[in-house]
């Protein structure tokens, strides 16, 4: 599942479509080594109000 999320991510960064809060989440709590990608994600676009706070994600 994981190269799955990890394509859509990426197809995400390039488009800036947001793919959902559910989706981030789902991600998130599954694997962490998508964490990475999710916050270089919230980064560049802050426009989908989503936040880290104290290592979860908010909406």
């Amino acid at each position: 599942m994981r190269p799955v999320r990890r394509e859509k991510l990426n197809r995400v960064a390039n488009s800036g479509e947001n793919p959902g809060f559910d989706f981030l989440q789902e991600c998130w709590n599954d694997d962490p080594a998508l964490q990475i990608a999710i916050k270089k994600l919230l980064v560049k676009f802050p426009q989908w109000g989503i936040a880290i706070v104290d290592g979860v994600l908010r909406c």
